[in-house]
């Protein structure tokens, strides 16, 4: 049922352009990092790629999450949710790279992933090497390494962009107004800070989430080989699969917002706290006040006060934001 994401083409050496690096629709670009020295490494072989990684960091500390053939890839939470159904272990990246490749011709191997790790800091040189042009922007860029594994659909705050350096991956997005028919997980007790959908892509249970069927029929779908990139827009859901038995992904991420800009979800923690549970009719204000000074702001909310009596009203800048983030710290400590 799924569509098929949309995809763009660019001339040699061209790089994404500022609407392409802004849009609020994802999309799918072929080929994007297929010159880099990691893909042509990973397209001769994995025991190439797992070389090349160890030239940057093969002693590199990494974090691994471990999860026995039973789980067949998905990392997720145990029956009763009271833990996962796997382990974080601390070890060197040269370690987890055999492992990978000692793996690789099992039918049932265990479960390996290495996500989010910050090239920078654990491959300082890789990107000399491999990387993107953003212009002015200046995203984080990490890797993410394994073999055949499963991350649940979840979003993120930044847009990133994610290239496949090795073996296949598909990407399942969903718009983020589906966001009420994907049965999503705890907000403060997830898998990896995000909040995931309960329902298992692979095989869901359209008996126990009923309305996850609605959300399916609004999906993207795209499979990606080695050297294509996808860009996926702030807070879009998306489910990544693994689809060999060593893959390699690297991902930019940046904020459209000024970097002294909190996360969202600390407010809507901070809303659930002081506000979900009052009387309906209050929370019907507490929503119009969020409208007025919040959602469909444009500046005039504030226009009849002199600009010196504006305080929070007036546009923000880092110093004001510090002051502002003292004064909540002290409110929340009271």
């Amino acid at each position: 049922m799924a569509k098929a994401l949309p995809e763009i083409t660019l001339a040699p050496g061209a790089t994404l352009d500022d609407a392409q690096l802004t849009s609020t629709e994802p999309y799918v670009i072929r080929g994007l990092a297929a010159a880099w020295p990691l893909v042509q490494a990973a397209r001769a072989s994995a025991a190439e790629a797992a070389a090349y990684l160890q030239r940057f960091g093969g002693g590199a500390p990494v974090t691994a999450w471990l999860g026995g053939p039973e789980i067949g890839g998905r990392f997720f939470y145990n029956e009763d949710m009271s833990g996962f159904n796997y382990e974080a272990r601390r070890a060197r990246l040269d370690q987890v790279l055999g492992e990978l490749l000692a793996c690789a011709d099992k039918e049932q191997p265990p479960a390996i992933y290495v996500g989010s790790t910050m090239i920078d800091a654990s491959l300082p040189g890789l990107r000399a090497e491999n990387d993107l042009d953003f212009g002015a922007r200046e995203p984080l860029a990490s890797i993410w390494i394994g073999n055949r594994t499963r991350v649940c659909a979840h979003y993120d705050l930044p847009d990133n962009i994610a290239c496949v350096a090795a073996g296949r991956r598909r990407f399942t997005l969903f718009p983020p107004g589906q966001i009420g028919n994907m049965y999503m997980g705890p907000l403060d007790f997830n898998p990896a800070g995000q909040a995931v959908s309960m329902v298992d892509l692979a095989q869901p249970d359209l008996q126990r989430y009923p309305r996850f069927a609605d959300a399916l029929a609004e999906a993207r779908v795209a499979e990606l080989e080695a050297g294509d990139a996808i860009f996926i827009p702030s807070m879009w859901l998306h489910d990544v699969a693994a689809l060999e038995p060593f893959n390699i992904l690297v991902n930019y991420w940046w904020r459209q917002s000024p970097p002294w800009m909190d996360t969202p979800q600390n407010t809507l923690m901070h809303a659930l706290l002081s506000m979900r549970d009052l009387p309906p009719a209050q929370r019907q204000i507490w929503k119009q006040l969020f409208g007025h000074y919040v959602f469909d702001s444009d500046g005039s909310e504030a226009a009849h006060l002199p600009p010196s009596a504006r305080g929070i009203l007036a546009p923000l800048d880092a110093d004001a934001a510090r002051s502002l983030r003292a004064f909540l710290l002290n409110r929340l400590n009271r």
